[in-house]
């Protein structure tokens, strides 16, 4: 567990001493009042992290929009990294990663009833989403924990189990966007990409030096992947699964591919993996080596991708006919270790949307009436959110 995945690089330290330096002003600025954070009238709920990398935020997204759309308008908004459009971009039926981004693009095309809007001034794009959908009821921030000038009603921090932030360091010797200090503003912590035999001990390890407040809830969630999904119309029509793959060619852009090679290596018999940059746009010379490398590999064989890859992959030109035949997506998505925990974080956060959302509010009043009138025939009202 400590230290898996760190490289602490000891020569920059003088230099994250300069960094954090930096950062700690801009902070104590936010915290006396010199740099303003905005609330506003309608449930703001913020997933993020405090270092640079992947620590699952696509997917703990999706989570809450599964878990809330059923019963309240959701909205996501994102900044829409790496996008070519400008401002605030509300994506239509037919997104693409040009748009609105790859993530973004990735969260539409999975919940097309849900809204979906960049802007990388969050409070510009809060406004506008409010502004065009009255009826709206939370607005989920993708990646802004560290954006302070909103100030969410619910502050979720993630931490990579296999990176905690407590073993790690400060930017450039580490990979810490600010001191560990800040994950004081969480109101919740979930510690990401657990194994799945991780054993009480361990939970009680991690509790104990997370040294969290009471005021904050911590949990803990793993990875759980899908069947293999075609990602073009003339592949295999038919989902794989995992075991039945003995030969994989993994073409991967995300921030940490590590953890998805160390997952699949039990599951399948050889794989070659071409690795990318985080949200990298391929290129002829790109989609030269994936065809090359695909090709020289014996039979039989598939390609897999990532779902935030594979929509970028989608319009790529120049891949080989084998290789579009061939390539299919691992859908991922978040599970809680414990299934206590599962449904407290569920009520917990469809507990504070119903409470502030803004119809809600205002049918306070008259369920506070219904409520009187039903204790004093006796009755009684309880809301659910299992």
């Amino acid at each position: 567990m400590e230290g898996d995945f760190i490289k602490i690089r000891e020569s920059l330290l003088p230099l994250s001493w300069f960094y954090g330096l930096g950062v700690g002003v801009r902070n104590f600025c936010f915290d006396v009042g010199l740099l303003k954070s905005r609330s506003f009238h309608v449930p703001v709920i913020s997933v993020g992290n405090i270092t640079v990398g992947g620590t699952g935020k696509t997917p703990h997204v999706e989570y809450l929009v599964a878990l809330l759309k059923e019963r309240f308008r959701v909205a996501v908004l994102s900044r829409g990294y790496k996008r070519k459009t400008r401002g605030f971009f509300l994506a239509g039926e037919n997104p693409t990663v040009h748009d609105i981004g790859d993530e973004p693009c990735q969260i539409k095309r999975k919940f097309p009833d849900v809204t979906v809007a960049v802007d990388g001034k969050r409070v510009r794009g809060i406004e506008r989403l409010m502004d065009d959908d009255r009826r709206l009821d939370v607005i989920l921030l993708d990646d802004a924990f560290q954006h302070r000038y909103v100030k969410p009603g619910v502050n979720i921090l993630l931490v990579d189990y296999h990176r905690l932030i407590i073993y790690d360091k400060l930017l450039p010797a580490g990979r810490l966007r600010e001191p560990m200090k800040g994950k004081c503003r969480a109101d919740v912590v979930i510690v990401t990409k657990c194994p799945k035999e991780l054993k009480p001990m361990e939970f009680r390890v991690i509790t104990k030096a997370m040294n969290l407040y009471p005021y904050q809830q911590l949990f803990f969630t793993t990875i759980d992947y899908g069947e293999l999904q075609p990602l073009f119309p003339e592949a295999v029509s038919a989902p794989l699964g995992l075991g039945a793959v003995k030969n994989a060619l993994l073409v991967i852009g995300i921030a940490s591919p590590r953890q998805i090679q160390e997952d699949l290596a039990p599951h399948i018999s050889h794989i070659e993996s071409l690795s990318f940059p985080d949200h990298h746009q391929f290129r002829p010379k790109d989609v030269v080596r994936i065809n090359e490398a695909f090709a020289s590999m014996e039979g039989p064989k598939i390609v897999i991708t990532t779902e935030k890859d594979a929509v970028r992959l989608s319009t790529v030109e120049g891949l080989s006919d084998e290789v579009r035949r061939s390539l299919f997506v691992l859908p991922v998505s978040v599970r809680f270790m414990q299934e206590e925990q599962r449904q407290k974080f569920d009520d917990f956060m469809a507990g504070y949307v119903f409470k502030n959302s803004r119809h809600s509010i205002l049918a306070k009043g008259k369920e506070k009436d219904d409520g009187n009138r039903a204790d004093a025939a006796g009755g009684s009202n309880t809301i659910s959110f299992k």
